[in-house]
């Protein structure tokens, strides 16, 4: 009886803990999507919103993962009381019909222990594409302050107005946006 209790003992011991997903609540201090564009070619303007909420859902041991972040739009801040009432109106934002933009991830590609690339699906003003960020920046270690996990991430993409029908003024006011993300999440 003995060297069964000691075999099952040792088998437990010689079998690695396996580790489970992660979840991490996105932290609105310190996540800011931004996006930019073409100002009739005279500069690149760019833009803001001040309140993101979402997860990530990351399995560090399989490589896995999972991004859904949610914008709110009217909280768009343009540097200017004026514009940022001109781009939640009906021919951009249209923020009273559409007050949030999304989203949600379908594939995370690695590189041995980071994220290169996030593929999914951006819902804007109603519409969804696919749009893949390309991911320049990433850091997963225990925050110092809040004495948990915490991850960090930077990402970009570039996407057409025109394909969310929020073109006006193109081509003069560039259909081309840049959409950057500065993104940290805390552990639950």
């Amino acid at each position: 009886m003995k060297r069964i209790a000691f075999f099952a003992v040792s088998l437990a011991l010689a079998v690695p803990a396996i580790a489970a997903p992660q979840t991490f609540v996105i932290d609105n201090n310190h996540t800011f999507p931004s996006f930019s564009y073409s100002h009739f070619g005279y500069t690149i303007q760019t833009s803001r919103f001040d309140k993101t909420t979402g997860t990530v859902v990351l399995d560090k041991e399989a490589k896995t993962a999972e991004v859904n972040v949610v914008i709110d739009t009217t909280t768009v801040d343009t540097g200017s009381l004026l514009f940022n009432g001109h781009i939640q109106g009906p021919d951009f934002l249209d923020t009273p019909k559409f007050p949030t933009a999304t989203f949600k991830s379908t594939k995370v590609t690695f590189d041995g222990d980071k994220p290169v690339s996030i593929d999914g699906d951006l819902t804007l003003k109603g519409i969804t594409h696919p749009v893949t960020l390309k991911v320049t920046g990433y850091q997963l270690m225990p925050h110092p302050m809040a004495k948990k996990d915490a991850i960090g991430a930077n990402a970009t993409t570039t996407v057409k107005r025109s394909d969310f029908n929020c073109d006006k003024y193109a081509p003069y006011v560039g259909n081309d946006v840049t959409i950057n993300i500065a993104i940290e999440a805390i552990a639950q």
